[in-house]
């Protein structure tokens, strides 16, 4: 996509190519088999299929001009051992990050846009992890790329004068792609890798590109950090363990490793924000032996100062789990049961799940009963089958039959 919309100066075009191509690779590869340099071989195809539908739809000087353009470089594209190399490609994607994050349009657009156009998120899982509806979605994007091709946004690199303010949005985009490969919203398996691989290979790059912009590198840590207990996360059977019963030997302890190095070096640079905090709430994970020996009045004060850098009804709930953790359910509970919150997060499973988990700590029947209505609230809510399934198990745990 980013090496197409280069080319060709149109983000749908360069979308449709794509789209085509690797239909064409679907078909071909059963056949041919899969070529050494895919990536390479996709791109390729989609270009000359792009010049193709060009010279059939386009007229006038429209049509001259970008054939003209395309053939003057179609020398170099068409090396692909000059052009498909990391670095490159890795330049190209961050254009095209920056100009879907572009200042003209509006932040749910940016998001909206990214997250399809190189996210590669369908409009509803976009909307699961914007919490919108998918028609708004699409709506989104059609606005953005009719705004881009109208006002001719150019995709580049930010001027450094620029380039902090433009980094916040793609730090939120990135954020989400990951938050939707390691927490699937939907689908059977409770995790997205490709995803997930996706958004830590962008913030490596990202990271690299601004070494020392200190979110850039703790949002790195904090995508390491998450990633490196994803083999944990799930009994052979695909079902999902939770964090106080993980295998902690299982956890990636060179991604931690890593992250750590990583997370101090962007404290180092004296300026904390939300993403650095984050980070450091996971390393605290990440160093317990055992979750009875978690620092949770540590978790307690970093999710604190995360709540002064991010007042969200999400960041509110892990915070207060994280309270109760410290100092028992019914302290988290008081917090879950504030009115404004539970308003708030009424259509968020995990917030449910949250309050059915805390209140089965809690003995008496009252407790149980909340307990079980949370739990099939949570179900109704969720999407994801793994995590129905579990919902569905703690449900059953409790003697409920329904």
């Amino acid at each position: 996509m980013a090496v197409l919309h280069r080319d060709l100066g149109d983000l749908q075009a360069a979308e449709d190519a794509a789209q085509e191509a690797a239909e064409i690779a679907l078909q071909r590869w059963l056949d041919d088999g899969i070529p050494d340099r895919p990536g390479a071989w996709i791109t390729t195809v989609a270009r000359r299929r792009a010049v193709d539908r060009i010279r059939r739809e386009r007229t006038g000087r429209d049509k001259s001009d970008l054939l003209a353009r395309l053939e003057a470089t179609k020398a170099s594209r068409d090396r692909p051992d000059e052009i498909y190399t990391a670095t490159a490609i890795g330049d190209e994607q961050l254009r095209l990050f920056f100009g879907c994050c572009h200042p003209a349009l509006s932040v749910e657009a940016q998001v909206a846009l990214t997250l399809r156009s190189l996210g590669g998120l369908t409009t509803a899982e976009i909307g699961r992890a914007m919490l919108t509806t998918e028609t708004a979605v699409a709506q989104r994007i059609v606005r953005a790329k009719r705004k881009i091709a109208g006002a001719t946004i150019p995709f580049r690199i930010p001027d450094d004068h620029e380039l902090l303010d433009r980094i916040r949005v793609v730090h939120h985009v990135l954020y989400l792609i990951f938050n939707e490969g390691a927490y699937a919203s939907s689908g059977q398996h409770v995790h997205r890798l490709d995803l997930a691989a996706e958004a830590i290979r962008l913030a490596r790059v990202l990271s690299t590109l601004m070494a020392d912009d200190a979110e850039t590198q703790g949002l790195l840590a904090l995508f390491l950090l998450v990633d490196s207990r994803r083999d944990a996360r799930q009994h052979v059977d695909g079902s999902i363990v939770l964090l106080d019963a993980q295998d902690r030997t299982a956890w990636n302890h060179a991604a931690i490793s890593e992250a750590t190095t990583t997370i101090e070096r962007a404290l180092r640079l004296g300026r904390p924000g939300p993403y650095q905090i984050e980070a450091s709430i996971n390393a605290v994970h990440a160093e317990a032996p055992s979750s009875e020996a978690t620092d949770w009045p540590e978790i307690v004060a970093l999710y604190r100062a995360l709540h002064a850098h991010r007042r969200t009804a999400v960041v509110e709930l892990n915070w207060a789990v994280a309270v109760a953790m410290a100092a028992g359910p019914e302290a988290g509970l008081a917090r879950l049961n504030q009115p404004r919150l539970a308003e708030a997060l009424d259509q968020y499973h995990y917030f449910h799940s949250a309050r059915a988990e805390l209140h089965r700590k809690v003995d008496g029947s009252e407790h149980r009963d909340k307990a079980q209505r949370a739990y099939r609230r949570a179900l109704d809510l969720v999407s994801n089958e793994a995590e129905r399934a579990w919902l569905a198990q703690r449900l059953e745990s409790l003697g409920d039959n329904a």
